[in-house]
């Protein structure tokens, strides 16, 4: 393990000597990590620590710190480590039950959100009429954070979030209560579409406006190769997707759409490799049209959408 600097334990000096070590590791975003780590055990936002570089550490800080970076260097996600990740402008608690949010998954909710500014009475402007407007469900939502930014940005809008798992249930709920949402986002548990059959709302044939789904898609004869930090330690019911990834994918889109109210969307996040694979097999759907893959911000397609006709 990289040794941590002899002279003063400065918050510059931790930030640097952190920085090389999980770029040697070859870490992503090793900065960045350094300083979630260093603001967690300070207990301040990481902005500050740019506020006060020379701020010696305590003791305490620098055994704490030591332990949670070799950790780190041992491939637990620092996500973990810190129990939270921001996503969308929002902090989310995570631990191993569920799921890190990843960067790649904002784009779908920056689709829902630019779909839902062209269409008024998409519950963006019901400030006053919160829960009484369009409905949304959320397909695997894991630790809530797709529910959780819709709801907060679609103030009149309605979701509807499931998962398999009660584990990964019982962090989306902690997280919607956290960004006080719990009024408006209902959770249940079941296999993919199988719990919106059973609720009041959503299990009404064409009752959404948008269906979401971020489902398993890592392939058996790829499981091998992934990433340690992502294979030892994520929960592997969120994110093998069977023979070739797509087993989650099809079901979704073949049985999706009967929920989908017409003109609403369907949107699924997918691994590079199958978008076109996904769009063709949403583009052979009787019920679904102008289907279209997006891109996310480090440009691969990633989002497959498709409209009900």
């Amino acid at each position: 393990m990289t040794q941590a600097p002899a002279e003063s334990w400065t918050t510059r000096r931790l930030l640097a000597w952190m920085t090389k070590a999980f770029e040697d590791k070859g870490l992503d975003a090793p900065r960045r990590q350094a300083e979630m780590l260093l603001a967690h055990v300070i207990g301040c936002e990481r902005l500050k620590l740019y506020m006060d570089p020379d701020r010696p550490a305590s003791p305490l800080e620098r055994d704490t710190l030591r332990a949670l970076v070799k950790r780190a260097l041992n491939d637990e996600p620092i996500q973990y480590l810190v129990g939270e990740e921001h996503f969308f402008g929002m902090t989310f608690k995570v631990d191993r039950r569920v799921l890190i949010p990843r960067p790649s998954t904002q784009t779908l909710v920056e689709a829902v959100l630019q779909h839902a500014r062209k269409n008024p009475d998409s519950g963006s402007v019901r400030d006053s009429d919160a829960g009484s407007g369009i409905l949304i469900a959320d397909i695997c939502t894991g630790s809530g954070c797709i529910a959780a930014s819709l709801a907060k940005h679609l103030p009149g809008a309605r979701v509807v979030a499931t998962d398999i798992s009660e584990d990964a249930l019982a962090v989306a709920r902690e997280n919607i209560a956290r960004h006080g949402l719990a009024d408006r986002v209902d959770l249940l548990q079941g296999d993919l579409l199988d719990a919106l059959r059973h609720h009041p709302a959503a299990g009404r044939d064409r009752s959404l406006r948008y269906l979401c789904s971020n489902p398993p898609y890592i392939p058996d004869h790829e499981w091998d190769a992934v990433e340690p930090n992502v294979k030892n330690h994520e929960p592997t019911l969120a994110l093998r997707g069977g023979a070739d990834g797509m087993d989650l994918i099809r079901r979704v889109i073949q049985f999706g759409p009967d929920f989908i109210e017409h003109g609403g969307l369907m949107l699924i996040e997918v691994a590079a490799c199958h978008a076109e694979q996904a769009r063709q097999l949403a583009e052979s759907h009787d019920l679904l049209t102008n289907t279209r893959v997006l891109r996310d911000s480090d440009g691969l397609p990633r989002i497959v959408v498709a409209e009900r006709s």
